[in-house]
């Protein structure tokens, strides 16, 4: 189990977007830390109103938003233009290709996650979704919100593996068990927990590449992302 401090995060500013790249991304390359398993992006991201990323394309992958505060509209060559809201999941499957922009059309920053999984399969036909949850769905417990496997509550993608969200109070704990082949990776969004018996804080990453439980308790009040991915090399 490594834990990557908060502070040893790539940070760029562009004016209207401040990010956290937690993987090589864009301009940033560092040959030791291109992905973990089939994940491959985690940006933290806040994008000032007006702001925003104009028509791009994506093919052969998985893109799933989290958005935290605030709202950002989407549009894509399929057809959809859709506002994404504080506790919706979005996933974009962009499979032989797709375009799409997103903006913050609001008077109020918006903050979220972008991760990008490698596909299992390769060739499909773009596909979107979208649900709304609420956070209490999430309390003391992990919420599977996107996920590869068959999760009825769950947004789906094509790769198998997970993305659950948790929030838990103090002195509250989960269990998570990294299997053998598999990576895990978690993100806390805010407070602190104790992994393992090691603090966490806010903003760091746990990042998990063999076998092993996870014993993840609250110190306070404590919100994170976690993502269980099939172990590929990296």
């Amino acid at each position: 189990m490594e834990i990557i401090k908060a502070v040893d995060r790539h940070f760029s500013d562009f004016g209207w977007l401040q990010t956290y790249w937690l993987f090589s991304f864009s301009n940033f390359y560092d040959p030791q830390n291109i992905q973990l398993g089939a994940l491959r992006v985690f940006n933290d991201d806040i994008v000032e109103p007006d702001g925003g990323f104009a028509t791009h394309p994506h093919e052969e992958m998985e893109i799933i938003t989290i958005v935290l505060q605030g709202e950002i509209t989407h549009e894509d060559s399929m057809g959809n233009k859709t506002v994404i809201r504080a506790g919706d999941v979005q996933r974009m499957s962009a499979g032989t290709g797709l375009t799409h922009s997103e903006y913050n059309l609001g008077k109020e920053a918006v903050f979220f996650y972008q991760i990008w999984i490698l596909p299992d399969t390769a060739g499909l036909e773009p596909t979107y979704a979208q649900k709304t949850y609420d956070a209490s769905q999430w309390q003391n417990k992990l919420l599977p919100v996107a996920s590869g496997q068959d999760i009825p509550e769950a947004v789906t993608f094509h790769t198998d593996a997970t993305i659950y969200r948790c929030q838990l109070d103090l002195g509250e704990e989960v269990v998570h068990d990294c299997a053998d082949g598999r990576c895990v990776f978690l993100y806390l969004t805010e407070g602190s927990l104790s992994v393992n018996g090691q603090e966490v804080t806010a903003r760091d990453q746990v990042r998990v590449k063999t076998a092993e439980q996870l014993v993840i308790k609250g110190r306070e009040l404590s919100d994170f992302v976690l993502i269980d991915v099939p172990g590929r090399n990296d």
